[in-house]
């Protein structure tokens, strides 16, 4: 090869890796500035917000629900099961809560539910505000939970276990007993507090004791009737204002 053609084989490689950095720099920017993006519309069928590597928010369709997270166990029989909507996941990848939403209307029967809920540490939800619906039967309003502070970790996975089992008589047998355990031991909680409408047709304020029984109910039924109730724990009537047989204004 003559002088000049090297000298011009030299300047040429010169060139090219000048052009390499250069564009090593500008593919560098470019990244570093396209951490935000804007679209003006996008489909999608999950979205996940994640921290250090956790889940922190999904977005899904029921589809591409998440199963539950409860104390670092994964249930994944609940995946795709869960409603479209939005779950909530604390520092530590549990799940904390969440919003839901499903309505459908087939052969004349009317389905319907939707709910906000927030969990309590380690546990299932302790508030929420709920409406579900049957055809003609309706309720909504503000639910609280009294929850124990055991972990239902432990819980949630045998539930996970019995449900990916095959359909059948001892799948049944297994799933009473884990659930009727679970009662007797006071690990899933009972309902505390009520204000809404009920599927009676009545706003009801309705306060619970530590075993769930109702013991004061205030209400104004379908009728523009209201009422005070108290109650003992086996759900007999103690009192009533205004007095049975009394005459509404």
């Amino acid at each position: 090869m003559d002088p000049k053609s090297q000298r011009e084989l030299r300047i040429l490689k010169v060139y090219a890796a000048f052009s390499s950095i250069v564009l090593a720099v500008l593919l560098f920017s470019a990244a570093k500035e396209s951490r935000r993006v804007k679209f003006d519309e996008i489909d999608v069928e999950r979205i996940n917000i994640v921290e250090n590597g956790k889940l922190r928010l999904t977005i899904s369709n029921n589809e591409r629900s998440p199963g539950n997270i409860m104390h670092g166990k994964y249930m994944k029989s609940r995946e795709g099961k869960r409603g479209a909507g939005f779950i909530f996941f604390n520092d530590e990848g549990d799940e904390c809560g969440g919003m839901t939403w499903h309505a459908a209307k087939k052969d004349d029967h009317i389905d319907a539910d939707s709910g906000l809920m927030f969990d309590q540490y380690d546990q299932d939800q302790t508030v929420g505000i709920t409406y579900s619906q049957s055809d003609d039967k309706r309720s909504s309003g503000l639910r609280v939970w009294e929850r124990p502070l055991t972990p239902i970790g432990d819980l949630a996975d045998k539930i996970g276990q019995i449900e990916m089992q095959p359909d059948g008589p001892e799948k049944t047998a297994a799933m009473k007993k884990v659930r009727e355990d679970a009662v007797t031991s006071g690990i899933l909680g009972v309902p505390r507090v009520f204000v809404g409408r009920s599927t009676k047709n009545e706003a009801v304020v309705s306060l619970s004791d530590t075993k769930g029984k109702p013991r004061i109910v205030m209400s104004v039924d379908g009728s523009d009737h209201p009422s005070l109730q108290f109650l003992d724990s086996d759900g007999k009537t103690v009192s009533t204002f205004p007095a049975a047989g009394a005459v509404h204004p």
